[in-house]
């Protein structure tokens, strides 16, 4: 199947895309979402993390703490790595299963961060960047988390940058502040029809690195038309 993989900075608007694209016929496993299910009350990485971390790392309710443990991985890289080794393994064997079974006129895998993975590229026939200054990327968060700026900047500093993702995309979404959703639907919709078509086509030569099914565990503009930006 046709693969494109989805990421953007936290904030730019990703998930929107994806939502568009699934509503389209476009088969969407988002890796953020997966990680949330196995950190949910009774998820299958509570065990493993209340074990390595013990109880102060998870809520009330069962589910991780979000806070607390964004918090400890910020302040220890030791402590990032240790969670990563849990959660990374449960994400990748849950894509996979997911991209197994999905059907779709094409895959779109949304990965928060694929491209400072570096394990990705070579599974996707195409990457596509959702794209926003990083000043909106701070406003959309803040509306929606609460997070303190501080917070959101030790995030994004944590991600690749913006031009670092630019870099690696075949294809890119502006999504900044003034983009309205209507320009944004017009926008995906464009590169939709350009994937669908592709996907239709059967490829010259097999994917030798795709061949297995497999795929890796997560680390998760337009031009002056309006129309998305597409690199060769």
């Amino acid at each position: 199947m046709f693969k494109v993989g989805l990421t953007g900075g936290i904030g730019s608007g990703k998930s929107k895309v994806a939502d568009m694209l699934a509503s389209w016929g476009a088969a969407v496993i988002d890796t953020d979402v997966i990680a949330h299910e196995l950190t949910a009350p009774g998820g299958a990485a509570i065990e493993p993390i209340r074990r390595a971390f013990g109880p102060g790392v998870i809520a009330e309710n069962g589910a991780l703490d979000r806070q607390v443990m964004r918090e400890l991985a910020f302040q220890s890289p030791e402590a990032r790595r240790r969670l990563e080794a849990i959660i990374h393994p449960m994400i990748g064997a849950e894509t996979g299963s997911r991209a197994k079974a999905a059907q779709g006129s094409y895959l779109v895998f949304v990965v928060p961060l694929l491209v400072e993975s570096g394990r990705w590229r070579n599974k996707l026939d195409r990457i596509c960047v959702v794209d926003c200054d990083p000043e909106t990327q701070v406003a959309r968060v803040q509306a929606r988390s609460g997070l303190t700026r501080e917070a959101i900047a030790r995030i994004m500093s944590a991600q690749a940058s913006r031009e670092e993702r630019i870099a690696a995309a075949h294809d890119i979404v502006s999504n900044g502040r003034d983009t309205s959703l209507e320009e944004l639907e017009l926008r995906v919709r464009a590169l939709h029809e350009c994937w669908y078509m592709q996907a239709q086509q059967p490829p010259a030569t097999p994917h030798t690195e795709g061949a297995s099914g497999q795929v890796p565990a997560p680390h998760a503009a337009a031009d002056p038309g309006g129309l998305p930006l597409r690199k060769s």
